[in-house]
């Protein structure tokens, strides 16, 4: 097996474990929430954060290193139109990302009380909810437009 084979497979990878755990973690996240329950919530969230720290975090690592070995071992320039954009792209969803795993831990302190307490889920909760919820939609599309020109390549200049 050649090197190149080597470091597509760890990458495609890591591009399905980015997509996969965050379109996993939001579902979970978002059926939680819809039980109104504290208790599922925390349980939820606890689960959520773990999963971020494991699986995406590992990812998010994992992803640089692969695509600059395979720039390099392939020969394409780091300043190659839609190798630029997906470095943006990427530094964009980090932006949205990290404050998400902040909110999530959040979340699962404020459900975890409620949950100890026998309340409902504070306000402060669902307010973060709802940042939590709509920061998603950026990162996300992100990774897909990172995907497709991973998947294109398409030709094009960002400056002449």
């Amino acid at each position: 097996m050649t090197l190149y084979v080597v470091l597509k497979f760890l990458h495609v990878v890591g591009a399905a474990v980015l997509l996969g755990t965050g379109a996993g973690i939001a579902f979970f996240m978002l059926m939680a929430h819809l039980t109104g329950e504290a208790v599922k919530v925390a349980a939820v969230a606890r689960i959520v954060v773990i999963a971020d720290f494991v699986f995406t975090a590992t990812a998010v690592v994992a992803q640089p290193i692969t695509g600059v070995a395979l720039a390099w071992t392939v020969g394409y320039s780091l300043t190659e139109g839609w190798i630029v954009l997906s470095i943006l792209l990427y530094l964009l969803t980090g932006a949205f990302w990290l404050p998400v795993v902040w909110m999530q831990m959040r979340m699962r302190d404020l459900a975890e009380r409620a949950a100890a307490e026998g309340k409902p889920l504070p306000a402060a909760y669902h307010r973060l909810f709802w940042t939590w919820f709509a920061f998603g939609f950026p990162a996300f599309a992100a990774v897909l437009g990172i995907l497709w020109l991973m998947i294109a390549r398409p030709s094009f200049t960002l400056w002449p």
